[in-house]
């Protein structure tokens, strides 16, 4: 389909969901075809944020043919982020908490000032506290005639999104797209060559973000490097808890440089915002009483920067989670498709050193790491106690 749908990737039965939906709703149709609540799910990568945007962009075009042009004032703005109805929410810390979605709710109650609707995009869903999420619930059973609230979450499990909520939203499901089309989309929209484009694309998970940061950026390439060097780090006991160390510490360092520079930014622009650098009368006490709005912003850059450390180290375990189930593969023989095809022979040696089990045991190891940093584990700690059970694998 062409427009702003062609930004999704092998999810022609989502596409064609959505658009039904868009064209039901300029017919004033919000029964079966469209409703105020959606739920958008899907395995990390797959495109459920921007099926999301997507949707409201096609819900915001004026094109009376093809709802989601991509060429009309109202599907560029939308895709942009710059359209004053269709508002999206994109956590930046580790929750999303209460007041925000309550400021955020008491907007999307107003009518539309120039779209058809007024759209909100709740990215990252599963991040919503209990009190936000009865908050967005309030509203959500009950929503204004002419707004749409747009929910991502990776699935429908409680654990992601509250039951209540759920049953109060149309679930589109979207499903991990094939190494092929991601390859296409790289060589198409990016100008990666097809070798690139296609090894990136095999190594990606099925995820097409990933993919393209696996093609164009060398320190991605270095991190998932440093992620899959772990396996065989823990078979020597010299290098076992050096290069647990190692991979926290690079995620510490890589969240330093990416929080950096706009941390920097934002506090300056708040200081100039409070009277900071002024030469005129009273200048000098400007910044009184500023301090709890100085100290917020660090409170908030200080969650904003952990959970990008998080997201940099569970994206690596999940590349080194792969790698051994990859080793799994090779054990029983299966010709299934492999995590890292680039890294069979790698595999092949952890299958050979240990039993089905243990490689079994060590990607347990790798998913309750995850979970004690989700629990807010101090990372060197959940680290060292994985590389240890990694090594006793292979003992």
């Amino acid at each position: 389909m062409p427009g702003v749908f062609d930004r999704l990737v092998g999810q022609r039965d989502v596409e064609t969901e959505l658009v039904a939906a868009a064209v039901a709703a300029r017919r004033g149709d919000t029964g079966s075809a469209m409703t105020h609540s959606w739920l958008f799910t899907g395995p990390p990568g797959s495109g459920r944020s921007v099926a999301a945007l997507c949707f409201a962009a096609a819900l915001q075009c004026t094109d009376e043919e093809t709802p989601g042009c991509g060429r009309c004032h109202a599907c560029t703005t939308t895709m942009a982020g710059t359209h004053g109805d269709v508002r999206r929410v994109v956590p930046e810390g580790l929750t999303i908490s209460v007041k925000s979605m309550r400021d955020i709710v008491q907007v999307a109650s107003r009518r539309p000032s120039t779209g058809r609707w007024q759209v909100v995009v709740i990215e990252d869903a599963d991040r919503l506290t209990e009190g936000a999420a009865n908050a967005l619930l309030k509203v959500v059973e009950e929503p204004p005639q002419r707004t749409v609230f747009l929910l991502c979450a990776p699935s429908v499990d409680p654990e992601d999104i509250s039951v209540t909520l759920r049953s109060r939203c149309r679930h589109i499901g979207l499903v991990t797209p094939s190494a092929d089309a991601i390859a296409r989309v790289l060589e198409a929209t990016d100008g990666i060559d097809p070798k690139t484009a296609q090894w990136a694309a095999s190594v990606s998970a099925g995820h097409v973000g990933r993919a393209r940061r696996l093609a164009i950026d060398e320190g991605a390439r270095d991190n998932r490097a440093r992620a899959l060097a772990v396996a065989g780090a823990v078979l020597r006991p010299a290098t076992t808890y050096s290069a647990a160390d190692d991979l926290g510490r690079s995620a510490e360092t890589e969240a330093k440089e990416i929080s950096a520079e706009r941390d920097e930014r934002e506090t300056e622009e708040l200081r100039t915002a409070l009277g900071a650098g002024g030469t005129g009368k009273g200048a000098a006490g400007a910044l009184r009483g500023s301090a709890g709005v100085l100290k917020e912003l660090e409170r908030t850059q200080k969650s904003r920067k952990t959970r990008t450390e998080r997201d940099i180290m569970d994206r690596a375990l999940i590349d080194l989670a792969g790698l051994y189930r990859d080793a799994l593969v090779h054990a029983f023989g299966s010709q299934v498709t492999l995590n890292h095809p680039d890294m069979s022979d790698r595999a092949a040696d952890l299958a050979s050193r240990t039993r089905p089990e243990s490689l079994l045991e060590c990607i347990e190891a790798i998913l309750d790491c995850r979970e004690a940093l989700a629990q807010n584990v101090k990372p060197r700690f959940a680290l060292a106690a994985l590389a240890a059970r990694l090594s006793s694998a292979f003992r």
